[in-house]
C-alpha cells in the first residue's frame, strides 16, 4: 500500500490517474491508495472539480420516471415521487465518466477531467496569493506613521524598527510603498532611498484583499471541547448547524439537544452573525434563562463564517456569560454526526432538488409542523420512544415552552415524512 502523504497539493499526473479510475469505475478508496493520499483528498478533489456536462430536462429527478403513471408532470407532491440516487454520480466514485449507461442516462451528469480540473486548481491557488492582506483602515493606520517617516528621510528598516507596533518588517514596508499602497499622500517608490538599489516586485493592480479573521477560533477549537467533556462529563451538549436549498434563502438554523435526541429550529430570510445570534438569544427566551443555562451549556457547531460571532453568542446582553460555543475542525462533519443524521429527517420533507419556499416552506409556522413530525418518529436506539416522549420524561417543562412556542406531539401513526406535509 503507498505511504500516505496528506501535505502536498494534487499534481498534474495524479489527477490524471483519478480520472483513469473514474473511467473504471473504481472507488475513491482505490484511487487513494494507488496515488498515495487520503481517500477524502480524492472525494473532495472530484466533488469541487467535476464539470456538469448534463442538465436533466424533468422537472424532477425522479426514480420511477420510466413507469410514471402521472404523466412526467413530476412535483413534489406527488406520492409515488422517490427521488432519485446514483450510486456512481453521487456516492463513488463522484462522477459519470466511464458509466456504460452515460449515453442513455436522462438524469444530471457530472464529468471530471484532469486537465481542467489542474488549470482551475491553479486558477484559484494564484487568486489566493494575490492582494494585500490589508483593507482600508489598515491602510490609514500605517499611513500615519510611516508617511511622514519617509518625509523626513527615514528609510523602512529605520521605520520598522522604530515602529514595532506596525507589523511590518523592512520588506513589506518597501513593498507596500512600490505597491502604490500609499500613492494617495504622494508616497511613491522614487521617494524611497535605497529604490535604485533594490530589486522590487513586478507592479501589479492594487488590491487590497484582507485575510480572514479567525480569532474566533481560539480556545474553541474540537480539541478544547473534548477537553472540557473530559473535566465535566455532566455538561449537556447541543449541536448547531445551518441548512438551505439556495443561496437566496430561506435559511434554517437547527439546534440538537442531545441528552433528549430533540431538534429545534428557527427560520431565516438571511444566514448573517446577527441572525445566528438573534437564533441563539431566541431559544434562551422559549426555554427561559435557567433551562438555557442547564441544559446549553456548550454549543457545538461548524466554521461557517455565520457562525463567527462567537462572544455574542455566548453572552447577553448584560455581559452575563450563558454557555460555551466551540468549533469542529475543517470538513469534519461528522463531529456533530447526530445532527447530520437528523437532517436526513429533515431532507425527507425538505429535499435538495428545488426551493424550500416552492416546497411551502415559508415561515416559522411551517417550520414548526415539520419539527413536530420530525420529532414524533420513533428510534430504535430509544427502544421505539421519540424524541417528544423522552423529552416529557426528562424535562417537562421545556416540552411546555416547545409547545407554547408551536410545535406539537403527533400520533405514531399520523407522522408525515414526506414534502406534501407543507401542502
Amino acid at each position: 500500500m503507498a505511504a500516505v502523504n496528506r501535505n502536498k497539493h494534487l499534481t498534474l499526473d495524479e489527477r490524471k490517474i483519478i480520472e483513469q479510475g473514474i473511467d473504471h469505475g473504481a472507488t475513491k478508496t482505490a484511487i487513494a491508495i494507488t496515488i498515495g493520499k487520503d481517500n477524502s483528498t480524492v472525494g473532495k478533489e472530484i466533488a469541487l472539480h467535476r464539470i456538469r456536462t448534463y442538465v436533466c430536462k424533468l422537472p424532477l429527478e425522479c426514480k420511477g420516471y420510466r413507469t410514471c403513471s402521472h404523466g412526467r408532470h413530476c412535483r413534489q407532491t406527488c406520492p409515488d415521487y422517490v427521488p432519485f440516487i446514483c450510486q456512481r454520480r453521487d456516492r463513488s466514485p463522484g462522477a459519470c465518466n466511464g458509466c456504460q449507461t452515460l449515453r442513455n442516462c436522462r438524469y444530471t451528469k457530472f464529468t471530471y477531467r484532469a486537465a481542467e480540473a489542474q488549470l482551475r486548481y491553479e486558477h484559484v491557488l494564484v487568486q489566493a496569493r494575490s492582494g494585500l492582506d490589508l483593507n482600508e483602515e489598515d491602510v490609514e493606520r500605517l499611513a500615519a506613521v510611516i508617511v511622514p517617516a519617509i518625509r523626513q528621510g527615514q528609510s523602512p528598516y529605520h521605520i520598522a524598527q522604530n515602529h514595532p507596533e506596525l507589523g511590518c518588517c523592512e520588506k513589506t514596508i518597501y513593498n507596500y510603498v512600490a505597491g502604490g499602497v500609499f500613492r494617495k499622500w504622494h508616497v511613491l517608490d522614487i521617494d524611497l532611498r535605497q529604490k535604485t538599489k533594490r530589486k522590487l516586485p513586478k507592479k501589479k493592480a492594487l488590491m487590497y484583499k484582507k485575510r480572514e479573521d479567525r480569532s474566533f477560533l481560539k480556545n474553541r477549537l474540537h480539541q478544547d471541547y473534548l477537553r472540557v467533556k473530559e473535566a465535566q462529563p455532566e455538561l449537556q451538549v447541543v449541536q448547531m448547524d445551518t441548512i438551505y436549498n439556495e443561496q437566496t434563502g430561506p435559511f434554517i438554523q437547527t439546534f440538537k439537544f442531545l441528552t433528549f435526541d430533540f431538534l429545534f429550529a428557527l427560520f431565516h430570510d438571511t444566514k448573517t452573525t446577527r441572525d445566528m445570534t438573534d437564533g441563539v438569544n431566541m431559544l434562551e427566551a422559549i426555554i427561559g434563562e435557567d433551562a438555557f443555562e442547564e441544559h446549553v451549556p456548550l454549543l457545538l457547531t461548524d466554521r461557517g463564517t455565520e457562525f463567527s460571532a462567537a462572544e455574542d453568542m455566548e453572552t447577553r446582553d448584560d455581559q452575563t456569560k450563558r454557555t460555551r460555543v466551540f468549533y469542529c475542525d475543517p470538513m469534519a462533519s461528522g463531529q456533530k454526526g447526530s445532527l447530520e443524521k437528523r437532517h436526513a429527517e429533515l431532507r425527507y420533507i425538505l429535499p435538495k432538488a428545488c426551493s424550500l419556499r416552492t416546497l411551502g416552506l415559508t415561515d416559522q409556522t411551517k417550520l414548526n409542523l415539520v419539527l413536530s413530525h420530525v420529532n414524533s418518529v420513533p428510534h430504535q436506539k430509544h427502544h421505539g420512544k421519540t424524541p417528544f416522549q423522552l423529552l416529557r420524561f426528562y424535562c417537562p417543562h421545556l416540552v411546555q415552552a416547545f409547545q407554547q412556542f408551536g410545535i406539537e406531539e403527533i400520533p405514531k401513526d399520523k407522522v408525515i415524512l414526506k414534502p406534501y406535509l407543507l401542502k
